[in-house]
């Protein structure tokens, strides 16, 4: 990973600022599902994110620190943990193999998100994107690999235990960073996001008062 841990978030806390003027309210019919990645996340508290913040908002700051955290793992990983690092190439080269892989590639915006949005009760669709995705690998699927001897899973598992515990510490250093950026991410908040929220509720007080609104 080139550049520190310091360096590469106030990196992506930049980038994030640049994209949020683009950010606009939803108003389609709102999600049921909490996201996994932004849910109780150390990253959005690290951030100031946390409460009265739209989760397009959060979520597109959470994936930004995500690449920093996974690329940092990614090296980890080639240096010190080469079974570990070969099931991974195994696993990246079984993926190559799918024609179809919708949630490959996308900004970090977007990237994490669910694919296909919830059906409207008593309408399923005629299909989703990752049921194309599914079928579709599974048709292309190579050959399974060989079956690892018991000692081979038993030595994986002690290093994605390894991984995982620096995938953590990295992630408490991205935190301890973020809050040195909580103040410039906040007054973003303040002067882009809070105004379009309030003239969203402003524009919806008024349908509501309105004459013409239904049943009343």
């Amino acid at each position: 990973m080139e550049g520190s841990i310091e360096a590469r978030v106030s990196h992506e806390v930049d980038n994030w600022l640049r994209w949020l003027p683009k950010w606009r309210p939803g108003t389609h019919r709102s999600r049921t599902r909490l996201c996994r990645r932004c849910f109780g996340s150390p990253i959005i508290a690290a951030a100031g994110l946390s409460t009265d913040v739209p989760h397009a908002v959060q979520h597109a700051l959470s994936m930004r620190m995500k690449l920093i955290i996974d690329s940092a793992v990614d090296d980890y990983t080639d240096r010190n943990l080469p079974l570990l690092r070969r099931e991974i190439r195994l696993s990246e080269e079984r993926k190559a193999h799918r024609p179809y892989r919708p949630g490959e590639g996308l900004p970090p915006e977007v990237a994490g998100l669910e694919l296909d949005p919830e059906p409207e009760p008593g309408q399923p669709y005629l299909f989703t994107l990752g049921e194309l995705a599914s079928q579709t690998a599974a048709e292309q699927a190579p050959p399974p690999p060989e079956p690892l001897s018991e000692p081979e899973k038993e030595a994986i598992r002690a290093e994605v235990k390894l991984a995982d515990q620096y995938a953590k510490q990295i992630g408490r250093r991205v935190c301890v960073e973020l809050v040195q950026h909580r103040d410039r991410i906040e007054k973003a908040v303040g002067d882009i996001v809070e105004p379009q929220i309030a003239q969203l509720l402003a524009d919806l007080d008024r349908e509501l008062d309105s004459p013409l609104w239904p049943g009343l």
